[in-house]
């Protein structure tokens, strides 16, 4: 009976994280709608804003975030398993956090003109001032990213996610009250344009100085859950015999390899923020030329990277931490059959999404774009161009998320960061071709270099895999993959047809008309397009799709029905693989709290990153094989009572 009220209860959790993970994508997306909306997708002051705004986020992760996750996060874990739950260490350890973060984030802040010029390419001299005011008001926010990170690991290794998954929205809601006060005192860009001549100080405060007090907010909620502990934490000094010098050698590959990719991605920022300068010297040479109304710039680029990693995000993120844990036991077991079988079921379990999803964004991306794009032809158009680049290239990106998790539960820092070396290059040597192009295909040519690099790094890690663990299970997911995509290219034909039918191969079509109009659009089709999807899928055969919809199947049995065994799973899905002429496979389980809520997200970088937006998720878990109680990091440390600690005179 208590097993069944906590198998009920880990359903009610986890239901509970599930849900506040999606209120965090959709209000991200509302938020990011709001500000095409006030400010306009093609607009150079939103280009400026959105390159200042990323800014803090991919400073933190190059400089401090591989070193928070890799290190920090760890002893954090360690220390909480002590006599005093960890209060001395993690009061140390916190000190020191606060006090490199605070001297990272004051040395970038005061830096901001000199940050902003090696960022940026050809911005006049009104842009990179407003450039500059918008990052004295963003790169504070680096610090608040660090205390967030510190305090999100100190709850979850304590026990407690929710906190730290619920601040997020707030930090989102204060953000859309700042945009939406904008809208109401401002007005939109549709009805009133906002350029670099009539910004001011008000409108920054609105926009920039809202985004940096949210992130404050969403910390600052933080300090009353971390207070409940009860581990009276306090600023402690002295760090001999802590054992980060220890740990910080055995992350040296994962810091590596963040450094890469954070350092390629910035200049690719820094390619992408050309064409919105180009189009700023166009339109003031000749406003009246609408040539340059066809120049996207970042900002179209990072609206259609949200689009786009918006499935990868809710599925691929979540079924690759639940099977994380399974590979890592598997490998630590020198289970190369069992590592091979989690890799084969989670390719093939998270393409019924992702296979879906690329073809359902390239069939709709004319109604995307408009409805995202602010109701702007234009804008929409180039958004849409965009969508229909990196769409398609959506199942190699949650297919290698999925295979780079493979090497990490081996502890192979080496190989992912090989990897990175081989798209950073990529990336450099294309960035550097590019930026010669024609402006207005400059943010097209990057999609592709993101396309690309996706199908690459695919290509690498299975290269690299094969010699760790042999074969792939190659047929049976290519046989899976295959029939996913007959029943997702069927799905995109109706859906194309219809997409065509209202208007939107022509620019006077219903769908060009107007915001609602898109919107009536994505709904009218997207849905019918998913209907045919899963009737096709049942016609070809697929046994994932109740792989995948099988967490929410236990959920609700979790309330007042029993779940089948694992065993009893397994038959019946090998069956049924057996029935639709592939090999057996093992069945997905349903979710436990602690598998989904305790895998720290160790991806640096070895995905292309292509959006700047913090992502919280990244410091949302901890490791579900966190040791036990047992020694502290370090050569020299202390386990015993408070305040008789022979290296630290202070505790």
């Amino acid at each position: 009976m208590a097993a069944k009220a906590g198998g009920a209860s880990e359903a009610r959790s986890s239901a509970i994280m599930a849900v506040g993970t999606l209120l965090s994508r959709v209000l991200g997306f509302l938020r990011q709608l709001l500000l095409v909306y006030a400010l306009g997708l093609g607009s150079t002051v939103t280009d400026t804003f959105v390159n200042a705004n990323n800014l803090p986020n991919l400073i933190f992760l190059l400089v401090a975030g591989g070193v928070f996750n890799t290190v920090l996060v760890p002893q954090i874990i360690k220390a909480s398993g002590a006599p005093d739950r960890g209060a001395d260490y993690i009061s140390r350890l916190l000190t020191l956090g606060v006090i490199v973060t605070f001297g990272l984030t004051a040395i970038v802040t005061i830096a901001a003109p000199i940050v902003m010029q090696l960022t940026t390419s050809g911005y006049s001299g009104n842009q990179l001032a407003l450039a500059t005011v918008f990052a004295y008001w963003c790169l504070p926010q680096i610090f608040f990213y660090g205390l967030y990170a510190l305090l999100t690991q100190v709850l979850n290794a304590h026990g407690a996610f929710g906190p730290a998954m619920w601040a997020p929205l707030v930090n989102n809601i204060v953000a859309i009250a700042g945009l939406g006060m904008f809208i109401w005192v401002f007005g939109t860009n549709n009805t009133h344009q906002h350029t670099l001549d009539n910004w001011g100080t008000p409108q920054t405060l609105l926009v920039a100085g809202a985004s940096t007090v949210g992130v404050v907010i969403q910390t600052a909620m933080l300090f009353v859950p971390v207070g409940r502990l009860g581990l009276g934490l306090r600023p402690k000094f002295g760090w001999r015999g802590v054992g980060l010098g220890a740990a910080a050698r055995i992350g040296a590959w994962t810091l590596a390899t963040t450094a890469v990719g954070q350092l390629t991605f910035l200049y690719l920022m820094k390619v992408a923020s050309m064409p919105g300068a180009v189009r700023e010297h166009l339109r003031e040479a000749n406003p009246d030329d609408p040539a340059w109304k066809f120049i996207p710039g970042n900002t179209v680029l990072e609206m259609a990277s949200q689009l786009y990693l918006l499935p990868h995000s809710i599925i691929a993120l979540s079924l690759a931490t639940v099977l994380f844990n399974r590979m890592t036991q598997a490998s630590q077991a020198g289970d190369r059959h069992g590592v091979r079988i989690a890799l084969s079921r989670g390719l093939r379990t998270m393409a019924v999404a992702t296979v879906f999803s690329a073809l359902a964004l390239f069939a709709l991306a004319a109604p995307l774009g408009m409805f995202f794009s602010g109701g702007r032809p234009s804008d929409g158009v180039m958004l849409a161009q965009t969508i229909s680049i990196l769409a398609l290239s959506t199942p190699f990106l949650s297919a290698n998320f999925m295979m780079s998790r493979v090497f990490y539960s081996f502890e192979d820092a080496k190989t992912p960061f090989k990897i990175q070396v081989w798209l950073g290059l990529l990336n450099v040597v294309g960035a550097t071709v590019i930026q010669f192009l024609p402006a207005r295909y400059i943010i097209f040519s990057i999609a592709i270099l993101y396309t690309v690099g996706n199908v690459l790094s695919v290509v690498l890690s299975g290269s690299y895999l094969r010699r760790r663990i042999g074969h792939l299970d190659g047929i049976t997911v290519a046989r899976s993959y295959i029939r996913m995509g007959y029943a997702a290219l069927g799905s995109a034909i109706a859906g194309g047809l219809a997409v065509w039918l209202m208007g939107g191969l022509s620019p006077t079509g219903f769908i060009w008309s107007s915001s609602l109009a898109a919107l009536v659009g994505i709904v009218v089709i997207g849905i019918p397009m998913l209907l045919v999807y899963l009737v096709l899928l049942r016609i070809f055969g697929v046994s994932e799709l109740r792989d995948l919809l099988r967490p929410i199947m236990g959920r609700s049995r979790s309330r007042g029905e029993p779940a089948p065994s694992s065993a009893a799973g397994a038959t019946h899905d090998a069956g049924a693989a057996a029935s639709a002429g592939g090999q057996p496979t093992e069945v997905l389980e349903p979710y436990a709290l602690r598998e989904i809520s305790s895998t720290i997200s160790d991806d640096t970088g070895i995905i292309p990153r292509i959006s700047g937006q913090f992502d919280p998720n990244l410091y949302r878990a901890r490791p579900a094989t966190a040791p036990g109680p047992g020694k502290l990091p370090g050569r020299r440390t202390y386990q015993g009572p408070p305040g008789r600690n022979p290296h630290f005179r202070d505790a």
